[in-house]
């Protein structure tokens, strides 16, 4: 089958007020601000190539908006919009800021993607173009300030069967997932396009609103960077929800924390890169340290939480039952050393 994918572009979000969620970026975070269009902004991070990765924009609660997929050609693009149509599902042709012609659809689990082949790289003035000739400009003087978007990680209730969908249509590499040990219930998946352990992460929802995402990702180039970057947020008052560690899938030093809206952002580095074709994905359990490598530490009960939150207007339930949250997040227990 032609590669249809290459690796995520951007993601946009929404956010009740844009401008503390813009200021946060810029200040804390390390992004910049590149334009303003139709009450959206745009932001990149210094390494990112295309003229942005994030999109702000206003909306009642913190969402997803979209997350965008550069195809691997022009005829790659034509070839995934004729796939999901083929599996049942219309979108649109629209025309993207600074992508050109793109096809924007909503995905069987209520997630809004948007593929395209076009870009607008970025190109810095004199006074930020860097001497390196390979980076679009120069390196950021925010400690910590992340090179580039990494993956986007969105809730569905039924993870066994988003993989199959994503998998089948759209060619995503199916790398990895977590079975509780108590049941065989899949409460985590991780796909990618390219030669990372992911791109796209997928949890378990325990509610009925579709289309959620729990966290979103930058890639910092070191450990100490990210070592750095907690130091720096704790010093200016940000809690870290979870972190630093490392993750046992995808083996990726790790920390979170939550912008303005509420909305959970990842800074991660390391990690392997997984280049075999015919890759069969392993089924780890949480006690096996899918989550902490270590096996030293459970997650804490707010990293359950999507975005918006459960209890909106179309939500039936508040999120992942209690019995699953404790075996999930308490996975050591046995071992005595939960």
């Amino acid at each position: 089958m032609i590669k249809l994918l290459s690796h995520l572009s951007f993601v946009a979000i929404t956010t009740p007020d844009v401008e503390a969620s813009v200021e946060f970026y810029k200040t804390e975070v390390g992004l910049t601000e590149v334009a303003r269009e139709d009450g959206k902004v745009y932001m990149r991070c210094w390494g990112d190539y295309y003229a942005y990765s994030v999109v702000v924009a206003p909306g009642d609660e913190p969402t997803l908006e979209t997350m965008a997929w550069r195809t691997s050609s022009a005829e790659a693009l034509e070839e995934a919009a004729k796939r999901v149509e083929a599996a049942g599902i219309q979108g649109e042709w629209i025309d993207g800021y600074k992508i050109g012609r793109a096809y924007r659809f909503t995905g069987p689990f209520g997630h809004d993607m948007t593929l395209h082949w076009d870009v607008e790289r970025h190109q810095a003035p004199g006074h930020e173009a860097s001497i390196f000739p390979d980076r679009p400009e120069k390196r950021s003087k925010i400690a910590g300030a992340p090179r580039q978007l990494d993956h986007v990680t969105v809730a569905t209730q039924d993870v066994d069967a988003f993989v199959t969908w994503y998998v089948d249509v759209l060619g995503f590499r199916f790398m990895a997932r977590t079975v509780l040990d108590e049941a065989p219930i899949s409460v985590f998946s991780v796909l990618t396009t390219n030669e990372k352990s992911h791109d796209l992460g997928v949890v378990l929802d325990g509610s009925t609103r579709a289309g959620r995402i729990n966290h979103y990702a930058f890639w910092v180039d070191t450990r100490e960077e990210l070592l750095i970057a907690a130091d720096t947020l704790m010093e200016n008052g940000i809690p870290i929800e979870y972190g630093p560690n490392i993750h046992g899938i995808g083996e990726q030093t790790f920390l979170y924390y939550r912008e303005p809206s509420s909305l959970r952002i990842e800074l991660n580095t390391g990690g392997y890169r997984n280049y075999v074709p015919d890759w069969e994905a392993n089924t780890w359990k949480p006690s096996q340290g899918s989550n902490n490598m270590y096996r030293n530490g459970t997650m804490p009960m707010s990293m359950t939480e999507s975005f918006p939150p459960a209890d909106g207007p179309s939500a039936t339930e508040e999120g992942v039952p209690d019995e699953i949250k404790d075996a999930l997040l308490n996975p050591y227990r046995k071992q005595g050393q939960g």
